[in-house]
C-alpha cells in the first residue's frame, strides 16, 4: 500500500513515514490512519487498493447486491467479516470487501458458505448502506432476539408473569382487608428483616470499599505495545438539543483517532435527531448508525443493531448527555491489557454536573457518591455480582458477542448483562475514572426514570430465577445469597417501605396503626433499629464525600430520610407497568444543563 501511494503521487513521503510509524504502535490499518489523520481520502486509498489487489471497486450506482447470496452468510457475518456478496458470474461468487488485506484470512469461511469466490472492493460507508437497504428488516429482528430466549423476557407476557404477579398483589390486599392486623406485622416484620440484610450488606461493602481504597497499588503489569481499536456507541432518541454539545465532548477525548470508532445512534424516524445530525459536520471517526424502526424501542436493541456496525475489539458505551474524563479511553484499553482474560467489563464511575441544581439533585448526587465511589467498589472486593450501569461501560468485544449482546425487551439491559456475565464466569471490574452526567432533577422525570430502573431489576430477578439450581449452580453459593440481597432486597424495600415510614408517627408523638396489638416494647425496638439504619445509611454517604470536590454536600446527607420514600412512589408505578406495559420505555429528557457540562472543569477525584 505504502508503494502503490507513493507511485501515485497521493501522499507526501514525510506523512507515510509518520503514519507506519503510527502503525506500529496501532492495532489500526495505514488505511485508517492515513484517512483519520487527512493524509489521503477515500476515493484515494480505494483507487491504491484497486492497484495494490488488481480487484475492481462495486458502488451503489451498479445496483444492489443478491440479497439471496447475502443470506447464506448472513447479514450479521457480513458485517464481521467487512466482506458482502455481490452476484453469481460463471459459478463464482464476486465478493466486495472493505477489507481487502483481509480477504485470503476470510477465504474459508466465505467458500464455506458460497462456493468458489472472487474479490471485489467496496468502502466501508457503501457496504453498510448496501446492508441496511436490503437486509435491515433480518438485522432488525436480530437486535431483538439474539440473546437465548432461556434468558430474555422478551417472553414475559406469554408465560403470564403479569398474571401472577397480580394474583400475588390482590392476595396481599385481600389480607389487609380482611385481617388488617396480622397482614400489618407480617409486612412490618418482612420490611424490617430485609431492612436488616441491605443495610449490612451496605456497611460490608463500605468497608471493603475503605480498605482497598487502603491498600498499596499493585504493580504494573506489562502493557500491550500496539492500542487497540475502541468502538463507543451513544444511543440517542429526541435529543435534537444534545448532538453539537455531544460532538464537543467526545472530540476531547484524547485517544488515537485512527482507534477511535464512534457511533451515534438514532432511531430511523427520529427525524428531529436525524436532522441535528446532518447538519453537522462529523470527522472521520464518527458515524451515524440509523435503526429500523419496529414497535419495540428500547436502548438495548439500538446496541445490538449498532454492534453490528462496530469495528473495535473494546465496545463502548455512552450517553447523550456524557461528559467523560479526556483520558478515560486510554486508561480503559490499558486496564483491558493487563487484565485477566476473564475480565469482560470495565465499569467507570458516574458523577452529575449539576449538583447545585435543587435539592432533588444534590441528593441524587450523594446517591451516585455511595454507589460508585463506596458500594460497588465494595461489592467487587467481596467478589459479589456486579449489576451494571448504563454508561461508562466497556466490553471485550467477542465476550459481548458471545453473550448475545443486550436483552432488547429488557428496560434495565445493564444490570441483566452484568448477570448474565457473571453465570459465564466473567469478571466487571470498576475502573477509577468518572464520567459526568446529567442529574434528573425534576420531580416527575425523577419518578419515571427510577420506576424504570426497579421494574427492569424486578424483571431481572425473574428471569434468571426461572431455575434457581442452574443460577445457583452458575454462580454458587455467595453470589446467589448476593444476588437475591441486592435484587430482591431492593425490591423488597422499596415496595415495604411505608411499614417502615410507620414508626417515624410513634417517634414524633403520634402513635402507630399497630400500637395495641403487641406490646409496646416490640414497636420501640423496631423503631429504634429504623433509625440506626437510617444513621448508618447516611454514614456511608458521608463515607463517599471524604476527601471528594462534593464536600459542600456533606449538610444535605440529613435530608436523605425525605429523599428515600421518593423511590417508593416509583416502585409502586413500576408494579403496575410489571402487569400492563413491561416493555415500556419511560424515556428521559437530557440536554437541559448541557452547557454546564461543557464548562465543568471535568478532573480525575
Amino acid at each position: 500500500m505504502a508503494t502503490v501511494l507513493i507511485r501515485m503521487g497521493a501522499i507526501r513521503p514525510s506523512d507515510l513515514v509518520r503514519a507506519l510509524a503510527l502503525q506500529s504502535r496501532h492495532a489500526g490499518h495505514l488505511g485508517d490512519i492515513l484517512l483519520s489523520h487527512g493524509m489521503i481520502s477515500d476515493a484515494t486509498l480505494l483507487a491504491a487498493q484497486e492497484r495494490q489487489f488488481g480487484a475492481r471497486r462495486i458502488t451503489m450506482a451498479q445496483g444492489l447486491p443478491d440479497a439471496r447470496l447475502i443470506d447464506r452468510l448472513g447479514g450479521a457475518r457480513c458485517l464481521a467479516l467487512g466482506c458482502l456478496p455481490w452476484a453469481l458470474a460463471g459459478g463464482v461468487c464476486i465478493v466486495a470487501t472493505a477489507q481487502p488485506e483481509r480477504f485470503e484470512a476470510n477465504r474459508p469461511t466465505l467458500e464455506a458458505a458460497l462456493g468458489p469466490v472472487a474479490m471485489a472492493l467496496v468502502s466501508r460507508a457503501e457496504l453498510h448502506r448496501m446492508v441496511l437497504e436490503t437486509r435491515s428488516a433480518a438485522l432488525r429482528d436480530y437486535a431483538e432476539t439474539c440473546v437465548p430466549e432461556a434468558l430474555s423476557c422478551r417472553d414475559w407476557t406469554r408465560r403470564g408473569l403479569h398474571r401472577w404477579l397480580a394474583a400475588v398483589v390482590i392476595l396481599v390486599l385481600t389480607a389487609a382487608v380482611l385481617d388488617p392486623v396480622a397482614t400489618g406485622w407480617a409486612m412490618t416484620g418482612l420490611a424490617s428483616g430485609w431492612l436488616a440484610v441491605m443495610t449490612g450488606l451496605k456497611l460490608a461493602a463500605a468497608i471493603a470499599a475503605r480498605r482497598k481504597a487502603r491498600d498499596p497499588a499493585p504493580p504494573a503489569g506489562p502493557v500491550a505495545a500496539r492500542l487497540p481499536v475502541v468502538s463507543i456507541m451513544v444511543p440517542l432518541f429526541r435529543e435534537p438539543g444534545t448532538v453539537r454539545p455531544l460532538i464537543n465532548r467526545l472530540a476531547r477525548l484524547s485517544y488515537p483517532r485512527d482507534l477511535f470508532d464512534v457511533l451515534l445512534v438514532v432511531e430511523e424516524h427520529d427525524t428531529p435527531t436525524r436532522r441535528a445530525l446532518e447538519a453537522e459536520t462529523l470527522p472521520h471517526w464518527m458515524r451515524v448508525i440509523p435503526v429500523p424502526d419496529a414497535p419495540l424501542r428500547t436502548k438495548p436493541r439500538a446496541l445490538n443493531f449498532a454492534l453490528l456496525f462496530a469495528r473495535g475489539s473494546i465496545v463502548g458505551v455512552y450517553d447523550a448527555e456524557d461528559a467523560p474524563e479526556p483520558d478515560q479511553i486510554i486508561r480503559v484499553a490499558r486496564h483491558f491489557a493487563r487484565a485477566a482474560p476473564q475480565v469482560a467489563c470495565v465499569q467507570g464511575m458516574l458523577d452529575y454536573f449539576n449538583p447545585g441544581t435543587n435539592w432533588l439533585s444534590r441528593c441524587f448526587t450523594l446517591e451516585y457518591a455511595a454507589w460508585f465511589r463506596l458500594l460497588l467498589p465494595g461489592k467487587e472486593r467481596l467478589g459479589l455480582v456486579l449489576p451494571l450501569g448504563g454508561t461508562t461501560l466497556f466490553f471485550r468485544r467477542g465476550i459481548l458477542e458471545r453473550l448475545g449482546g443486550w436483552d432488547a425487551h429488557n428496560v434495565t439491559e445493564d444490570a441483566d448483562l452484568g448477570i448474565r456475565l457473571a453465570r459465564q464466569g466473567f469478571r466487571t471490574e470498576i475502573l477509577d475514572t468518572t464520567t459526568f452526567e446529567e442529574a434528573n432533577c425534576h420531580l416527575l422525570p425523577w419518578i419515571k426514570q427510577r420506576s424504570r430502573w426497579i421494574k427492569g431489576y424486578a424483571i431481572t430477578y425473574f428471569v434468571h430465577m426461572r431455575d434457581p439450581r442452574a443460577l445457583l449452580r452458575d454462580l454458587g453459593l455467595r453470589r446467589f445469597a448476593g444476588f437475591q440481597v441486592q435484587f430482591l432486597g431492593t425490591l423488597m424495600q422499596v415496595i415495604l417501605a411505608p411499614m417502615l415510614l410507620s414508626f417515624w408517627a410513634l417517634v414524633l408523638g403520634f402513635g402507630h396503626p399497630l400500637q395495641g396489638t403487641a406490646p409496646a416494647g416490640m414497636l420501640w425496638a423496631l423503631s429504634g433499629f429504623y433509625m440506626m439504619s437510617l444513621a448508618a445509611d447516611m454514614a456511608v454517604h458521608l463515607l463517599a464525600l471524604h476527601n471528594r470536590h462534593h464536600r459542600a454536600l456533606i449538610p444535605w446527607v440529613l435530608t436523605l430520610p425525605l429523599y428515600f420514600p421518593l423511590a417508593t412512589i416509583a416502585a409502586y408505578k413500576a408494579l403496575w407497568e410489571l402487569m400492563t406495559a413491561p416493555f415500556y420505555w419511560d424515556k428521559t429528557e437530557h440536554g437541559k444543563y448541557a452547557s454546564r457540562a461543557d464548562a465543568t472543569h471535568v478532573a480525575r477525584f
